[in-house]
């Protein structure tokens, strides 16, 4: 039995005493002990080195007192998976030197064995599993199909994925043998991280706010919703579409067990739009963290309170930034834990 159970409690919509905590990113660049690890050993090297993983993700638990861990990967290890290259490269981030451009490039890929290729990040979930002596439940995580072909098509990070939507736009079925693709592989690939011990999953859906409403349904949503119906039964999955409000009402009766909210969409209008019955989740707009800690502790507590107490799950609206100070995090989690209903 996990010790710490508040975060299942309130993703099955159980009333709870105080509502959990968790940050996306939070085992990451703001915490020194990561820093130090990252001038020791490359991006995917940290990734595909399960002790390294498993310190990783376990230091916030330890320094920052989240309710969840969550397992330090990256989205991108599934496009390397499917015989796409991609590496990390400083001061531009994902750098994906062969694009997936044309109908060939999409014939190339592959939908691996997961085991396999990935085995890696499910021997790190064994071990994290094992060094959390069940004091808070793990989180496994993906990123959207979408977003995943956002990288692979556009070749590194963008604000618009121009390239990555003119592909979409002007070669449509390359497009979406390239999302189902992508979508099969990630549907094995949460499957075997349930069956490898995380507690709950999530979606990130980090570009879909890129996308018009009509195209967020054809591109984006019907595949994370293969995703939701495939996992649904096995683990509480949590979809997070940032920037795509105007979906959460199809999202709210997708099947899913909690929903993510960024900070542009108030707790009022997140209610509203999802008929208040599914756990939501965030939605602290992460810059906020560099306001003074007791501005913090008041602004989250005034954020549980419009959001409610129960079916919530406290967290960031996005990832943490990378310097933003530790104590500053701590203040963060600090309100949720002292928080009281008013």
């Amino acid at each position: 039995m996990i010790k710490n159970d508040l975060f299942l409690r309130a993703l099955k919509g159980e009333t709870v005493e105080r509502p959990p905590v968790w940050m996306m990113r939070q085992a990451g660049r703001y915490l020194p002990d990561f820093m130090k690890l990252k001038e020791k050993y490359d991006f995917f090297t940290r990734c595909r080195t399960p002790e390294l993983a498993t310190e990783i993700t376990v230091m916030p638990i330890h320094q920052v007192g989240t309710d969840a861990a969550i397992l330090f990967s990256d989205i991108l290890v599934v496009p390397q998976a499917m015989n796409i290259e991609v590496h990390m490269k400083p001061g531009v981030g994902p750098w994906l030197p062969n694009p997936v451009r044309t109908t060939e490039d999409v014939h190339k890929t592959i939908v691996p064995d997961v085991h396999e290729a990935l085995g890696y990040v499910m021997d790190a979930i064994k071990m994290t599993k094992k060094e959390l002596n069940d004091e808070v439940p793990l989180i496994g995580f993906a990123g959207s199909p979408w977003t995943i072909l956002c990288y692979a098509v556009q070749g590194q990070g963008s604000k618009n994925f121009d390239i990555a939507k003119k592909f979409c736009f002007t070669n449509p079925q390359a497009a979406h043998t390239l999302l189902q693709k992508i979508t099969d592989t990630t549907i094995a690939y949460l499957k075997a991280k349930v069956e490898a011990g995380v507690d709950a999953v999530q979606i990130f859906d980090s570009w879909g706010g890129m996308l018009s409403p009509k195209d967020y349904q054809e591109f984006s949503w019907k595949y994370i919703q293969q995703i939701i119906d495939a996992l649904k039964e096995d683990t509480q999955v949590i979809a997070f579409g940032k920037g795509c409000w105007f979906a959460l009402d199809t999202m709210a009766t997708s099947g899913a067990s909690a929903l993510g909210i960024d900070w542009t969409c108030s707790p009022e209008t997140a209610r509203k739009l999802t008929g208040g019955e599914i756990t939501l989740q965030g939605n602290f707009d992460p810059s906020r963290l560099y306001s003074p800690p007791s501005e913090i502790k008041s602004m989250v507590h005034d954020m549980i309170n419009a959001f409610g107490k129960d079916k919530y799950i406290v967290n960031l609206g996005h990832g943490i930034l990378p310097d933003i100070p530790v104590k500053n995090a701590i203040a963060f989690v600090e309100a949720v834990k002292e928080y009281k209903a008013i």
